[in-house]
């Protein structure tokens, strides 16, 4: 490793010791961002800033929460939710919880991929490690479930071994002493992280330092992308959070349906299609509804001009039960129908017209638009539209009646 790097390694203690959870430092500087967000430069700090598909640590500088870390023009930026005060001396104090999160999902990410491209040949294209879950692109365009499985096997196999899982500086020219997984994207000095006889890859992440200590891996789900396959998964405490997540919900769907875990599929199967029934039942009780109230409308007919006029104000009715309604009377009577539904400060209404009674519906509607600021279409037998309640559903229906 150059001088440069040398000095700029021993200003990231991070790199040193990926367990220090409290450090001292002094004070470089502290200034805005360009979008306005008070940040200290340190002189040296265990702060990891965001890179690599890892997230940036949380913590405190003295009495200042440290909200996000960045790294620009090389400078780590460590941005603070109010200015430090009073003293250059600085305490800063790493959030455990999250940095060790990082380092079992980041340590885990690498176990699995090399898991993929040992047992099955699919390499890692692109990592992203989220609040709950983490993601691997492989470049498969299918994942079986007996792969899958198979992979996770034997990331869990290492997992199981406890292997030591050491970090090292090499620079460009050393590279190819190293079955890398993957060739490193950096061209100067390069870390690698390295599992003897497992897996060597260039990172610059946080890592444990046994595969032991990534507790466990589990793959949740899995769905292509493009012409690869996005692997969702989790490692260690998050397995845990994940699994309680999932008996929490078991637990309460064994009082809902009655039924033990072993039988729980069935049930919910059960279920959907008693659904499924009752929906098309409910759905044949609402046509019967609709012809019924078809019919009664029939009988207030008014004539208006030799035509007969089926007219009538509702409420709160949807479009399509209008459409029914009116294609319902048409099928059997001699009429124009007019149907108007008050839904608030809206009206929606549906026309139609039989053939024989030579009225243009599309430019009737168009007259009910314009009384309502409203939009809709349709041809001469059957328009439908919706605007605004500025006038009542009668005062609209009478408008209309007086074009007739």
């Amino acid at each position: 490793m150059n001088r440069e790097g040398e000095k700029e390694l021993k200003e990231k203690l991070y790199y040193e010791d990926a367990y220090l959870r409290e450090f001292k430092t002094k004070l470089v500087s502290q200034q805005q961002s360009e979008d306005g967000r008070w940040f200290a430069q340190l002189e040296e700090t265990a702060f990891y800033p965001t890179g690599g598909g890892q997230p940036f640590d949380k913590g405190t500088l003295n009495n200042s929460m440290v909200t996000e870390v960045e790294e620009v023009e090389g400078i780590i930026r460590h941005y603070i939710d109010s200015p430090l005060k009073g003293t250059y001396e600085i305490s800063g104090a790493i959030n455990w919880t999250r940095r060790f999160d990082h380092m079992q999902q980041h340590a885990g990410q690498h176990i699995l991929s090399a898991s993929f491209s040992k047992s099955l040949g699919y390499e890692t294209v692109s990592f992203h490690l989220g609040r709950d879950t983490c993601t691997i692109d492989i470049n498969t365009s299918a994942l079986t479930e007996e792969e899958s499985s198979k992979a996770e096997a034997l990331a869990n196999q290492v997992i199981l071994q406890n292997q030591p899982i050491h970090t090292k500086w090499i620079n460009k020219e050393e590279v190819d002493q190293y079955p890398l997984r993957k060739k490193p994207a950096v061209e100067g000095d390069i870390r690698l992280v390295i599992i003897p006889e497992f897996d060597y890859n260039g990172c610059g992440g946080t890592h444990p330092r046994s595969t032991g200590e990534v507790g466990m891996i589990k793959i949740l789900n899995w769905e292509k992308q493009k012409k690869n396959t996005r692997v969702t998964f989790v490692c260690g405490q998050r397995v845990a959070d994940q699994l309680h997540e999932k008996n929490s919900i078991l637990k309460e769907l064994t009082g809902v349906l009655n039924a033990p875990p072993s039988e729980m599929i069935s049930a919910v199967r059960t279920l959907i299609e008693n659904g499924n029934k009752n929906e098309k039942l409910l759905e044949e009780a609402r046509e019967t509804i609709l012809v019924y109230e078809a019919e009664d409308l029939i009988k207030s007919s008014v004539d208006r001009g030799g035509v007969k006029v089926v007219k009538k104000v509702l409420q709160h009715r949807s479009m399509a039960d209008m459409q029914k309604m009116a294609r319902t009377i048409l099928q059997t009577h001699e009429v124009v129908v007019l149907l108007v539904s008050e839904n608030g400060d809206k009206l929606q209404y549906v026309f139609g017209s039989c053939s024989s009674c030579q009225k243009d519906m599309k430019e009737l509607i168009g007259v009910a638009l314009a009384l309502t600021d409203g939009k809709g279409g349709g041809n001469p037998s059957m328009a439908q539209g919706g605007g605004s309640a500025v006038i009542t559903g009668e005062e609209l229906l009478e408008r209309l009646l007086d074009k007739f």
